[in-house]
């Protein structure tokens, strides 16, 4: 380090010192902070001809604009899959703002609709796992319908399989009609042989979008069998599993009350 440097050198050290910079680790992040900010500042001035991408242009708006109206139940993604195949180049975000600008557009269906809308065609269909004295696990398949909150149907394994909870949905509905749609979650037990048997059934299956809540009537059960008996139990094997949950399902129907039943009961 030469001469002339050291000249420059030496007081820039002593003036931080005297503003604390060498003494104050915060004064330093900060100070860092500015440069980095005023680095990025200069280069965005030098570059600022070309800001932001091209407008959108008005021909194009109009078309977004004709086709929700023309369509009231399409939504950004489709508008924006149509836009797509006729080779026009719009982000799905762009289609959502333009979207926005129309004041009055009939709601699309939720999830809460479409359960109010087809209560008396729809039953669910989920597992839950109960440990024995053994600390050996069984799972418990249920079939709850949704109009009066009824379990249709259920059985314990210990290994359930595609092929095994196929077979069950032949014996829930051999001597009953079968629902229009089974609401499930996205278990990989529920295979091709299962969706075969569903065609075969002529049953629409309804995915949960990855959340519990969504398959609510059969949570809800479980959570009552829980509550209201395994939870008073210690479960020896499979046969007095299948025994206890036979019993509470006794119970269940003529004498348990839901408040979504205006306080009556399954039966």
């Amino acid at each position: 380090m030469g001469p002339a440097v050291l000249d420059w050198y030496v007081p820039a050290l002593q003036q931080l010192a005297g503003f604390g910079a060498l003494r104050s680790a915060g004064y330093g992040r900060r100070w860092q902070r500015e440069r980095f900010r005023k680095f990025w500042a200069r280069l965005s001035q030098a570059k600022r001809g070309r800001r932001g991408r091209p407008a959108i242009g008005a021909e194009l708006r109009q078309l977004v604009l004709r086709m929700a109206a023309a369509n009231p139940l399409w939504r950004a993604p489709r508008i924006h899959g149509e836009l797509k195949m006729l080779g026009i180049a719009i982000s799905e975000r762009t289609v959502s703002r333009i979207l926005r600008t129309i004041r009055s557009r009939p709601p699309s269906q939720t999830w809460q609709t479409f359960l109010r809308n087809h209560l008396g065609q729809i039953v669910s269909a989920d597992f839950f796992t109960v440990p024995t004295i053994r600390l050996r696990v069984w799972f418990v398949f249920l079939l709850p319908e949704h109009r009066r909150r009824a379990v249709l149907y259920f059985n314990v394994t210990d290994h359930p399989t595609s092929g095994w909870v196929a077979q069950q949905m032949v014996e829930a509905f051999a001597d009953r009609e079968a629902p229009r749609y089974l609401i499930r979650d996205r278990d990989g037990v529920y295979g091709n042989e299962f969706r075969g048997k569903l065609r075969a059934l002529r049953i629409e299956e309804v995915l949960t979008p990855q959340s519990p809540w969504q398959n609510a009537y059969a949570k809800r059960l479980i959570g009552s069998i829980r509550r209201q008996c395994l939870n008073h139990f210690i479960i020896l094997n499979a046969r007095h599993l299948k025994r206890t949950l036979a019993a509470y399902f006794n119970y269940y129907h003529p004498c348990r009350l839901h408040l979504a039943l205006e306080k009556q009961w399954p039966d």
